[in-house]
């Protein structure tokens, strides 16, 4: 196993890995920029390195000064995270190129997958359901207007190196289509400096359902269940769960099974999702696969037992899974809360939850900066339980204990969505947040008793 390893990332994630690392007597590096001087994962690494300012285009993005800040600390691999150069096939390359490890899939695979339409051909050729759409590439609104006359409207156009919501327009009618595709191509380009463009139709407000799967470099590949991901605001998660309401099990094996089918047509190891849409009929549809590890891994992590960082790590080194198909159980039911800052800050006081079937992923600690250059997410609360209703109540408490002070988060929204009837019930779907939004918001104005709503 590796003997030090750098770690390419910041905040919960940053220390997630620095935790598992420590349990494998494994020394990390972590680089930081100067806006993070002062958090738990330099704190906690084996060694930190100042990388550059608060602007991550100098710092977490600077695949260059990554690398070389690697081969100086004598580090054997690069484990990403999530986000920033995850999957960044560019990145890969160049640590292969100088004998570095990338923890995670090899740039071919990344390059790959990376490309939607890319991606999306290859299911198409490996009889893996794809939505109704283009065979290429779209060039022009003209074009985009025509195809969209073809499949029937509502259509959903797609940047082909998108990712987190970006270059990605919907269009309704023949008179929305031109703006959309101009849009999102925009956005693209300025996003990923890529404005190829392709076209699905819109499956409206489906069901978000995406598939862990674990794959060596002997060609081992299974599967550790479903995330529901559905309730979103702005093509961005809040809540998971799993097992989703949605999926019966004969569905979750059909749904299984085909991850992996996708994941072997790439050639994927490491750990990866593969994600559907799927509508309330059942029927689902491949969208991308995630080749990195997600936001929400622990959900998987604590349904199956299974440590997905662990085995990312011993894949990387080229052990085999030591887990089976048939070994694989879901014995709970587990729901991950998001919990985003509103606005940057001290945090002057912090008190987390705790008990039986509580876990809570975060980089905070009374007194920690909140920085405005990066991403919102501050924490993650993890609850299981027997039963879905028994993980419900636990996310109540949970977040009635969860306190921070000094900054304004999205806590109390979250907390009076665990008491909307709709999501009690396992009602919902990624329209979840345009039709309850201002429900929820004006509960929050009223201060209302939740108990009324139990």
């Amino acid at each position: 196993m590796f003997k030090r390893i750098l770690i390419a990332n910041r905040g919960e994630i940053a220390v997630r890995i620095i935790r598992c690392c420590r349990e494998m007597d494994i020394e990390t590096v972590v680089v930081y920029s100067t806006a993070d001087k002062n958090t738990l994962a330099v704190m906690t690494a084996t060694h930190a390195v100042c990388i550059g300012p608060a602007k991550s285009g100098l710092s977490y993005l600077n695949g260059d000064i990554i690398i070389e800040t690697a081969l100086k600390t004598g580090c054997e691999a690069i484990h990403p995270g999530y986000g920033f150069l995850s999957e960044n096939a560019d990145f890969a390359q160049k640590c292969e190129e100088n004998g570095i490890v990338f923890i995670g899939p090899s740039a071919d695979i990344i390059r790959r997958m990376g490309d939607k339409q890319a991606a999306r051909s290859l299911m198409m050729k490996t009889k893996v359901p794809v939505v109704p759409g283009s065979d290429g590439l779209i060039k022009s609104a003209e074009e985009a207007a025509a195809l969209a006359e073809k499949i029937g409207y509502p259509v959903l156009l797609k940047a082909s190196a998108g990712g987190g919501g970006k270059g990605m327009r919907k269009a309704f009618s023949a008179e929305e289509i031109k703006n959309a595709f101009e849009t999102a191509r925009a956005e693209a380009k300025a996003a990923f400096n890529n404005d190829d463009m392709y076209m699905e139709k819109l499956v409206v407000n489906p069901h978000h359902i995406e598939i862990q799967i674990l794959a060596d470099k002997a060609g081992n590949a299974v599967y550790l269940g479903e995330r529901d991901c559905s309730i979103q605001r702005n093509n961005q998660k809040l809540l998971e769960e799993s097992p989703s309401r949605i999926v019966s099990s004969e569905l979750r094996r059909e749904m299984g099974e085909t991850a992996v089918k996708a994941a072997k047509a790439a050639g994927y190891y490491s750990a990866g999702t593969v994600e559907f849409v799927m509508d309330d009929e059942g029927h689902y549809y491949f969208i991308e696969m995630n080749t990195r590890i997600q936001v929400e891994h622990p959900v998987t992590e604590m349904i199956t037992g299974i440590d997905l960082i662990r085995e990312q790590l011993r894949i990387a080194d080229g052990m085999e899974l030591n887990v089976t198909q048939d070994s694989i159980s879901m014995e709970c039911h587990a729901i991950e809360c998001r919990i985003n800052a509103e606005t940057a800050g001290v945090v002057k006081f912090l008190h987390f939850p705790g008990g039986y079937g509580v876990r809570v992923d975060s980089h905070l600690f009374t007194g920690y900066e909140i920085s405005p250059f990066y991403d919102a997410m501050i924490a993650k609360v993890i609850v299981t339980g027997k039963t879905r209703l028994e993980a419900i109540r636990r996310l109540r408490r949970a977040l009635e204990e969860l306190v921070i002070e000094g900054v304004k988060t999205n806590l109390e929204f979250m907390h009076l969505l665990t008491y909307h009837p709709d999501f009690i019930r396992g009602n919902y779907n990624t329209g979840f947040w345009d039709k309850n939004n201002e429900t929820i918001h004006k509960w929050l104005q009223e201060g209302i008793n939740q108990d009324e709503h139990r």
